[in-house]
């Protein structure tokens, strides 16, 4: 008897509902938000071209169909642009619209069809994602007292990408799950995969796998995990085990590695039973279950911000030799040592599996040669008195309008001014010495950079992680560097030295400092001019510390009177879209931007 079209399959809803924080008022200032950060970072990047208006910072942009795009802004230093979210009118008339605006603008942006479909699409999926952190926003005050793992929930996302949380790949629905705005623990499972297929790295201490389990896996777990290969009638020394991102296993894994999974290749485990937390990079897990155990990295074949989020075969197998290379450096230098006390979150451990025909292809996308694998990074290990957040979260600011890096320096007891000295003292030193002395630079953004604070939440020093993917040397020969291993040497990107400098301008200066100084100037009053003459005098006081390394200031020169203007949104509208390639896109550059440290 067939069945009543009211009487629906258990599976399937009674009725579609909607998310909460999808309503009128939080869409409305969402969108007027992220248009204001549009028009902002299309101008810094020249994307577009607004021309001045009257006296009171005003600007108008002139759309495709010959309408008149109006809005207020505030330059700053490197050429940004700070536009007053109320203040844009579309022929005078209010206007909040970011999706309206790329296709009323899309001529003048430039777009081919196919770019600007996908824009579309990863615009909306943002603007999704702003609006549930808007509808669980805390106030600055609250957000002080939160864990570094709670905190990095409440993140808004890169400041300089418009695109921020485009996630493609994800549903709805996985969104709400597993991006970290979601705050939603999980369990992660594990596999056990063929030392044919695997290949395990580890630091020393950790030269084998069984030695990173016992510190990982409870006693009962690592037995599971033997008893249920040896129930297949499978060897267990001839397996790795790892976890896996639960969306990767069944939207990735499962398809694509279905003749490894048939033949018993790969063999599905239970999970370890520890509660993790997504950071912002989404693909990386802090264990709130154990807190003292690792952090793990997973691929995730998702496409967020530049590039596919998976995990590089080769420098995936190196991170331990560069963990250790670059703790080598920090140990065997008293400044950076004892004075800085500079943190290196190492990548201590690493299991990689190579796919049987993706691996042996080199021209097919890089996104198939990223599938699958893990890296176990160092936890942030703090004593007594001390706590840490990223970067990025001196950035943010609540629906009230106030800046979390105010509230910090409210419970410091210190003024505006020497507060924001202790932060470039705590950043900027282990820096430039790692840049200076041994040719090597760090990615220092927003969630690489994090500070450690003392109990009167006053900066005291810097931790810094992600090696394998953002450490770079320079290309010019330099004794110190005489030392580097062989496998290090060889999956580290070199740089030349006048470029060198642009992951210290490009990922503190430009990609944070731009947006933290005129923070700074409207709720702390320190004017911007003030703010860059601080970071100029702790560039200066640390080359006066160590004359020996002059000519060393010269070939890594920060002080120029311009640089490059690096454009990470132009790399989306113009040079990559959305198209597969080989090999993964690097930043844009468009002409060149005065420097705010050259003379003040």
């Amino acid at each position: 008897m067939p069945k009543s079209p009211a009487t629906p399959d258990s599976d399937e809803p009674s009725a579609l509902l909607a998310p909460a924080e999808l309503n009128p008022e939080t869409w409305h200032r969402a969108s007027g938000r992220l248009l204001a950060k549009m028009l902002g970072e299309f101008a810094y990047e020249e994307i577009v071209d607004p021309l001045p208006r009257g006296q009171d910072d005003g600007y108008t942009l002139r759309l495709d169909d010959g309408q008149d795009l109006t809005f207020r802004a505030r330059r700053g230093a490197y050429g940004s642009w700070r536009v007053v979210p109320g203040s844009v009118r579309l022929d005078g008339a209010p206007f909040a619209d970011p999706l309206g605006f790329l296709a009323a603008a899309r001529h003048l942006l430039g777009l081919d069809g196919a770019t600007l479909g996908h824009l579309v699409r990863e615009l909306s999926t943002t603007l999704a994602a702003d609006c549930r952190l808007d509808h669980t926003a805390l106030p600055a005050a609250r957000l002080a007292d939160l864990d570094y793992a709670a905190l990095e929930g409440h993140q808004t996302g890169h400041p300089w990408l418009v695109l921020n949380k485009g996630r493609l790949g994800f549903s709805a629905r996985d969104a709400g799950r597993w991006a970290p705005e979601a705050r939603t623990p999980a369990r992660l499972p594990w596999i056990a995969v063929s030392t044919g297929l695997a290949a395990y790295r580890g630091v020393p201490g950790l030269e084998t796998p069984e030695q990173l389990y016992a510190a990982e896996l409870e006693a009962p777990v690592r037995d599971a995990f033997t008893r249920a290969l040896r129930e297949r009638g499978l060897d267990p020394s001839a397996y790795l085990c790892l976890p896996v991102h639960p969306w990767q296993w069944d939207q990735v894994l499962l398809p694509l590695y279905a003749p490894s999974i048939a033949c018993g290749e790969i063999v599905p485990l239970t999970t370890d039973g520890d509660l993790r937390l997504p950071q912002q990079s989404i693909r990386t897990f802090l264990n709130i279950s154990r807190p003292d155990r690792h952090t793990v990295k997973l691929p995730l074949s998702v496409l967020n911000t530049l590039v596919w989020r998976g995990l590089p075969t080769e420098r995936t197998l190196a991170a331990p030799a560069v963990t250790s290379w670059v703790h080598g450096l920090r140990d065997a230098d008293p400044f950076l040592r004892d004075e800085c006390r500079v943190i290196l979150l190492g990548e201590v451990a690493s299991v990689t599996v190579e796919h049987p025909h993706y691996d042996r292809l080199p021209e097919v996308p890089y996104q198939y040669r990223e599938l699958l694998g893990a890296i176990w990074r160092e936890p942030l290990r703090l004593p007594a008195g001390e706590r840490a957040r990223t970067l990025a979260s001196l950035l943010h600011t609540d629906a009230a309008g106030r800046a979390f890096t105010a509230e910090l320096v409210r419970r410091s007891g210190l003024t505006p001014a020497v507060w924001l000295r202790h932060l470039f003292a705590a950043l900027l030193p282990p820096l430039l010495h790692f840049l200076y002395r041994y040719g090597t630079v760090f990615s220092p953004h927003g969630e690489n950079a994090i500070v450690v604070f003392d109990d009167q939440d006053v900066p005291v020093r810097l931790a810094i992680k992600d090696f394998v993917d953002d450490v770079n040397v320079s290309a010019r020969t330099l004794p110190e560097l005489d030392t580097m291993p062989d496998d290090v040497r060889a999956v580290l990107l070199t740089e030349e030295p006048a470029f060198l400098t642009q992951f210290i301008h490009s990922g503190l200066f430009v990609g944070v400092f731009r947006y933290l100084a005129p923070l700074c100037e409207e709720q702390l009053g320190v004017p911007e001019s003030e703010f860059w003459s601080l970071v100029r005098a702790e560039i200066l006081r640390h080359q006066a510390r160590f004359p020996e390394l002059k000519e060393r200031y010269a070939l890594f020169d920060l002080l120029t009177p311009r640089i490059e203007r690096l454009c990470l949104n132009r790399n989306r509208l113009h040079l990559d879209g959305y198209r597969d390639r080989s090999e993964r896109p690097h930043a844009a550059v468009h002409g060149t931007v005065r420097n705010p440290l050259d003379t003040l």
